[in-house]
């Protein structure tokens, strides 16, 4: 096993509150903590929100109860065109762009950006027509998973195989069954879809987290799984590090006290740079994996370690037994695991107490 260098995303989400002028902050903000990748969300309240719509008790709270979820997506659209200002200033920077389509036509556009990658969010793990569209495209693809089980991923991976495949089976349960049990299109997904694990809940309760189903996930589909991190603070996102997750996702704000549905589950720049330095420091802590002693412990092998020596002075002629073979440091010379192997052989030569035998 080789370490391998974690993909951090910076989640800006929505907390710019439809100001590019904070976008723009967001993105140097995210580059200044050192952060892969700055991301943000592409929609339109009208293709994505009926009128109707309640929010979750996580947005009433942070954004106000009268207002209908419709409404507070309003005020969070980021135009088309300020999409292009934030490419050109993460270019700038150094730090790739990212986001998230929530409909077709949001889809479209980003896919005409020619970004590396596009990221599908929890809620439309199950929205197969617009997973199947990007994976027509061949996008390479982060998916979060949310809210889901086992099998509602595995049908997602499914509907993404069938896409990538270029079928001419058309879309439908059956077909995207039939490319899931295909090899050579789990091939395909392996090398173009990552996971995320999360719980969609901001911020989410430590309780609730289940990092175990990383592993579950990675186990039971061979892809490249990561975790999104709705949690207060950054150990959770170190413990995912730590357990194998090859991309961390965590919101950024400039103010966790601003108002918006997101702030409250996101870390501010200082913070998101502490979390940025420490999973540096914890990918180098996790090695290739072979158990052999490192460079900074081998000069200590001889102090720490012990060696057989004579537990008295002994004469030419003398049967070793038991109390005649002790171990004590320095372990420069014959291992203590032949203790056994000298007992009842004969001294050849004379040893004072101590030395080695």
């Amino acid at each position: 096993m080789t370490a391998t260098r974690t993909l951090i995303i910076a989640e800006a989400g929505v907390n710019h509150s439809g100001s590019l002028d904070t976008a723009l902050a967001l993105v140097d903000a995210a580059a200044d903590a050192g952060a892969d990748v700055v991301k943000f969300q592409t929609f339109t309240a009208d293709a994505v929100a009926g009128r109707s719509a309640s929010k979750a008790r996580y947005q009433q709270r942070t954004t106000g109860a009268g207002e209908s979820q419709h409404a507070m997506l309003q005020r969070l659209e980021l135009p088309h065109a300020a999409h292009h200002t934030l490419v050109a200033r993460a270019t700038q920077r150094g730090i790739e762009f990212l986001s998230t389509p929530f409909d077709p036509v949001s889809l479209s556009f980003l896919l005409s950006l020619n970004l590396p990658r596009i990221k599908f969010s929890s809620g439309d793990l199950t929205n197969a027509p617009l997973l199947h569209s990007a994976a027509r495209a061949g996008s390479r693809l982060i998916v979060s998973t949310g809210m889901a089980t086992l099998g509602e991923v595995e049908e997602a991976l499914g509907v993404l195989a069938h896409g990538y495949s270029n079928s001419d089976e058309p879309p439908g349960i059956p077909a995207f069954r039939a490319a899931w049990r295909d090899p050579a299109a789990r091939t395909q997904l392996s090398q173009r879809v990552s996971l995320l694990h999360c719980t969609t809940e901001y911020p989410c309760p430590p309780d609730d987290v289940n990092l175990a189903a990383m592993a579950a996930m990675r186990a039971a589909f061979q892809i490249p799984v990561g975790y999104s991190d709705h949690t207060e603070g950054i150990e959770i996102s170190l413990a995912a590090v730590a357990l194998g997750a090859s991309i961390i996702e965590k919101h950024l704000t400039l103010d966790r006290k601003a108002e918006g549905p997101d702030h409250a589950a996101s870390l501010e720049p200082d913070d998101f740079a502490r979390m940025v330095r420490a999973i540096r420091r914890i990918e180098g802590a996790i090695g290739d994996g072979v158990k052999t002693p490192r460079p900074s412990e081998i000069g200590n092998i001889p102090i720490a370690r012990k060696s057989l020596v004579a537990a008295r002075a002994l004469q030419v002629g003398d049967v070793l037994g038991p109390d005649d073979v002790a171990s004590k440091r320095p372990g420069s010379g014959r291992s203590p695991i032949e203790y056994w192997s000298l007992l009842g052989t004969k001294v050849s030569h004379p040893h004072d107490e101590e030395d080695p035998l």
